[in-house]
């Protein structure tokens, strides 16, 4: 995903094109890494100081539902990043110091639906925590 497909997508979904809501995707775009709504708000308070933490927070939901953001949640708050560009299955590292990703390509559910056969899974989600070459304490 990129802003411009992000914008058309929104477009299409019929929400407004704003030019908050460009910067805030493109603040997604130059950042590789998961931000938080308080990450997104100091960034873009500079340009527009009247911004709120609930508009940035409602429209990140709405990207969020759109799957124009992947959610995940560490140490008990909600952050966003870009939607991953590929269709294939995967799952991903994330660095708990800086937030940067890698992807994981091998799915640890091909296992389990092995091990336990008699159970249905409907879906999952899989992220590994840690800290990256560069964060390493």
């Amino acid at each position: 995903m990129n802003v411009t497909q992000a914008m058309e997508l929104l477009k299409e979904k019929g929400y407004k094109y704003t030019k908050k809501r460009e910067e805030m995707l493109r603040l997604f775009a130059d950042e590789k890494r998961y931000l938080s709504a308080k990450d997104v708000l100091e960034k873009m308070y500079k340009d527009y100081p009247g911004l709120s933490f609930d508009t940035i927070y409602r429209n990140l939901a709405t990207f969020a539902q759109l799957e124009i953001l992947e959610v995940t949640e560490l140490e008990g708050e909600k952050k966003f990043r870009f939607s991953c560009s590929t269709t294939q299955h995967h799952h991903h590292l994330i660095c708990l110091e800086c937030g940067k990703t890698k992807a994981v390509h091998n799915c640890p559910m091909e296992d389990i639906n092995i091990t336990f056969p008699d159970f249905e899974v409907t879906g999952h989600k899989f992220e590994i925590y840690g800290y990256c070459k560069s964060c390493t304490p």
